[in-house]
């Protein structure tokens, strides 16, 4: 199916697909204290608010970029933002906690219907730099809103109240609704194959079972019901993987064929990238607002500007970011993870070495370690932004057009999965070892920050394989 390329404004409107999914996994995290006041949330149920979205999200997003690419991209993406805009409206109007985490739900089911289909529409109706740049920005609007998420939040809440948190994405959504019917072209695979059934239900299954116990596990104190969801986890991958291999032959297209993983290289060699890179964020943010909030006292708006050194770092430097890989390819991506490995390092060693100067456990501020800290923090938010952009570009290279929709939900289905993943394993061993205490905090944040210092710089390494975009 030959289509008109995308214009400017047409990729823009498509960006609001990864940048309102992106925004809404992060935002809640400040208004989690409000919400449990105001709606009289447990501790455990409160966690369903952000696990629900997240696990509908990751769950969906291969079925979304599949359903694209057969019934078109257009379509789908109007019907995904359509439901998310409506599911924003529901949770800012929630009156009870049931009724959030089902609008929550239902978001993260909307957003994987729509996010699929920006990576999709760009591989399929651009070429060449135009390509490239669209799917840095890509990244870049993903990132700036993970990024800006919590710093908007603290915001919000402290002015607004926690339900405009949801509410913000209904203008912005209905702008984008408007628009995308005159400046985005319908695209569709030329190979119609059909939905394959059994795929999705195994696929869905596996990730649920492994998604729900791992983001549930720590606040539950991981009852038995944790441990054998992952085990059939384990049989169910196994399962998705035993008829993947034999849906050809019986005449079925697979919902995700192994051949696009294993033989576009890549994917093969960048999605383990990927999925290590994305592991290591969510565990940051989510780290960080910890640190932020119960380890130095600070309120939700206070928590939310801290992270200003990144945000805004990575906003300046994600403008850069299309024109660097142009030119220097795989070299932007491991200039970035060797910034970021130091500007964690970095952190790390400040807040070891000066956490008293900090604010904490009493507040006796030094402004020389807060300095140095803000410095760490924008050195990250430049090396984040240089592996984000050009990331998603470097593992998406190889993948051709026809593939575009199943290829854009496996990546962000990877990503998806490996922040939460992050999360429930990085940040359960830092919850562990803080366990309520100042030296605790010190201890998790020499723990954890050093993994992610080795992890990131271990992705330098690896970065080289990658093909060069």
């Amino acid at each position: 199916m030959r289509v008109q390329p995308l214009s400017r404004l047409g990729v823009l409107v498509m960006l609001a697909g990864p940048f309102l999914a992106g925004l809404d996994f992060f935002i809640t995290n400040v208004a989690l204290p409000t919400i449990q006041r105001s709606l009289g949330a447990s501790g455990g149920s409160l966690e369903l608010i952000v696990a629900g979205y997240g696990i509908a999200y990751a769950v969906f997003l291969v079925l979304g970029g599949r359903l694209g690419d057969e019934y078109g991209r257009r379509r789908l993406f109007v019907i995904g933002l359509a439901s998310f805009i409506a599911a924003s409206l529901l949770a800012g109007l929630a009156p009870t906690l049931p009724v959030l985490i089902a609008a929550r739900v239902l978001q993260g089911t909307a957003a994987a219907l729509m996010t699929p289909q920006t990576l999709a529409t760009f591989q399929s109706t651009l070429t060449g730099a135009a390509r490239g740049r669209a799917i840095a920005s890509y990244a870049a609007a993903g990132g700036l809103a993970s990024a800006f998420g919590q710093l908007l939040g603290g915001v919000l809440v402290s002015g607004l109240g926690w339900r405009s948190i949801f509410l913000v994405n209904v203008p912005v959504g209905l702008l984008a609704l408007v628009l995308v019917r005159f400046s985005v072209p319908a695209s569709r695979s030329s190979k119609r194959v059909g939905v394959d059934v059994r795929g999705t239900v195994l696929l869905g299954l596996a990730l649920a079972l492994l998604l729900v116990p791992l983001t549930q596990g720590p606040a539950l104190g991981w009852p038995w019901w944790t441990f054998a969801s992952l085990v059939l986890f384990g049989c169910s991958a196994v399962l998705f993987a035993v008829w993947s291999r034999a849906a050809a032959g019986r005449g079925v297209t697979p919902l995700l064929p192994l051949s696009l993983v294993l033989g576009a290289p890549s994917m093969r060699r960048g999605l383990p990238v990927l999925a290590v890179f994305f592991g290591v964020f969510g565990a940051f943010m989510f780290v960080f607002a910890l640190v932020a909030q119960n380890g130095l006292g600070l309120s939700s708006l206070a928590a939310g500007l801290a992270i200003t050194p990144v945000c805004v770092a990575y906003f300046i430097t994600s403008f850069q970011v299309p024109r660097l890989v142009e030119r220097f390819g795989k070299r932007v991506l491991i200039t970035g993870l060797v910034l970021e490995g130091a500007g964690l390092a970095g952190a790390v060693a400040v807040v070891v070495a000066w956490w008293g100067a900090l604010g904490g456990p009493a507040p006796s501020i030094a402004w020389g370690p807060v300095v140095l800290v803000m410095l760490a923090l924008v050195v990250i938010g430049v090396g984040q932004a240089l592996g984000v952009g050009s990331l998603f570009r470097l593992v998406l290279s190889q993948v051709p057009a026809s593939s575009a929709g199943v290829g854009g939900g496996v990546l962000v289905t990877v990503q998806q999965t490996a922040l939460a993943l992050g999360v429930a394993a990085l940040g359960s061993v830092f919850t562990a070892l803080a366990a309520g205490s100042s030296g605790g905090t010190v201890l998790g944040v020499a723990v954890v920050g050093g993994v992610m210092v080795v992890l990131t710089f271990g992705l330098a390494v690896l970065g080289r394989a990658l093909p060069n975009g």
